[in-house]
């Protein structure tokens, strides 16, 4: 296969799976040859690659296989960097249906139409997002920004663990504004792709056409923006376009794994202006909130086979036992009514320990009482006595407080249990600790910092 070839292909994928897609997926795409009936290709970063394999392989190969050229397998690898790319010089030209041929290679539109950066999943909407303690900061201040009305916070910065709703909100974000103002110039874009597109504007000696089209957004919205701490140059780009969008008085949404201070290969300068806005954390998810999750997600699937019947007590059993992330609760759903389906049988709390026996030994595996407790006082520094003990002292109430918390959120063990573990204390006093914790967490962010952290020491 030549270079020709593949221009020929490109023009009809680009016909096959749209202009959006085409300019965000397909055009980076960089053709390197044929061997052993494998077409090889050239893509940006292994998550680009993953993607475009995910999504558009299939349709890859079928049209390579239209135009003559026998392929059974279509893989992709990251370009090396001493690979410089011709922008397909010997290729036959893709024809532009736009204006714009170089501002659709970056995966944007002229005109008043939406920026597409990034696909939303059209299931990360506010309707589909359930509210509780851990989140509902961060879902208020999402819908504020949403309705357009009112922020007096820019940028919004989200963040937190894996599996808590932060991108669910970005996109929520995005499809309510794409709803109430469809003449909007909106952007939405993981961190990655942001780089990605900075070094192909540097590589074509064309990032003046970069500034213009990332300064003429309305609303600019990155995801993980983590991605980009330590890469000099990129983070250089980022923080003149977010200077210039702020001047202009355009909205900033931005996401991230840790708070914008903990983040140490950030520039402090970016660091510093995401202070300035509403910093909300994301915190890890609680009993109330899973077993949310869960009976949404159920209403959805009984909804769609309503031959699947559902034993009292089942989601109870998961929001306790499967305390990790809201990603797992739900994959763990997903899979339990398959299985249903497949055997034709009622979901019951025996088939949830057959079926989902491996998540529920995870969970149990990697969190104990003990390790919560040993863990929970060096982090405090304070003596395992003293947590078991009978002492008030605040420096001591506190952090076993948040022991009683870790070990309700963390394990399947009963209030009574973790009474007894910690000094014989009565059920109520645990009940009181785990819900003065959750309360704190809502107001006070080190007491969610400190919950969070020693979440991910115990979960690692």
């Amino acid at each position: 296969m030549t270079n020709e070839t593949w221009g020929r292909v490109r023009v009809e994928l680009r016909k096959a799976v749209g202009e959006n897609n085409f300019s965000a997926w397909i055009d980076p795409i960089v053709f390197d040859c044929l061997e052993d009936r494998t077409a090889r290709f050239y893509v940006p970063t292994n998550f680009f690659g993953s993607w475009v394999s995910q999504n558009f392989r299939d349709v890859i190969l079928r049209h390579l296989n239209s135009a003559g050229v026998g392929v059974d397998r279509v893989e992709f690898s990251v370009c090396p960097a001493d690979a410089v790319r011709a922008d397909y010089a010997n290729a036959a030209p893709v024809p532009a249906t736009r204006p714009s041929l170089r501002a659709q290679s970056l995966g944007l539109k002229t005109g008043t139409d939406d920026l597409p950066g990034a696909t939303l999943n059209p299931g990360y909407t506010f309707e589909n997002f359930i509210v509780g303690k851990p989140n509902e900061l961060a879902h208020a201040a999402a819908r504020r920004v949403a309705e357009g009305r009112d922020v007096t916070f820019n940028p919004l910065f989200l963040y937190g663990g894996v599996g808590l709703g932060k991108t669910h909100l970005m996109h929520a974000i995005a499809w309510d504004l794409r709803t109430r103002f469809p003449e909007a110039r909106i952007l939405y874009l993981s961190a990655e792709q942001f780089m990605y597109r900075f070094v192909r504007a540097l590589r074509e000696q064309d990032t003046m056409t970069f500034k213009q089209i990332f300064r003429s957004v309305d609303v600019l919205m990155v995801d993980d923006v983590q991605f980009i701490a330590g890469k000099t140059s990129t983070q250089e780009e980022f923080f003149h376009t977010f200077n210039a969008l702020v001047e202009e008085g355009k909205q900033i949404i931005i996401s991230g794994d840790r708070a914008p201070v903990d983040m140490e290969e950030l520039d402090t300068r970016i660091a510093s202006r995401l202070q300035c806005g509403l910093v909300v954390d994301l915190h890890p998810t609680d009993y109330e909130l899973r077993l949310g999750v869960l009976q949404h997600k159920a209403e959805q699937a009984l909804a769609r086979n309503p031959q699947i019947k559902l034993a009292e007590g089942v989601l109870e059993f998961m929001a306790q036992r499967i305390s990790t992330n809201i990603r797992v609760v739900e994959g763990a759903l997903t899979r339990l009514f398959a299985f249903a389906d497949l055997v034709r049988r009622e979901v019951t709390i025996e088939m949830v320990q057959d079926c989902l026996s491996d998540i529920l030994r995870s969970t149990d595996r990697k969190v104990t009482l003990d390790q919560i407790i040993k863990t929970t006082c060096e982090y405090y520094n304070i003596r395992q006595a003293d947590i078991t003990g009978s002492s008030r002292a605040r420096a001591v109430a506190r952090p076993r407080q948040m022991a009683m918390f870790l070990s309700k959120t963390l394990t399947s063990r009963s209030y009574p249990e973790i009474a007894r573990k910690l000094g014989g204390r009565d059920h109520t006093t645990v009940l009181y600790g785990v819900r003065k914790i959750e309360e704190l967490m809502a107001v006070d962010s080190q007491i969610a910092e400190d919950a969070e952290i020693l979440r991910r020491m115990l979960e690692a």
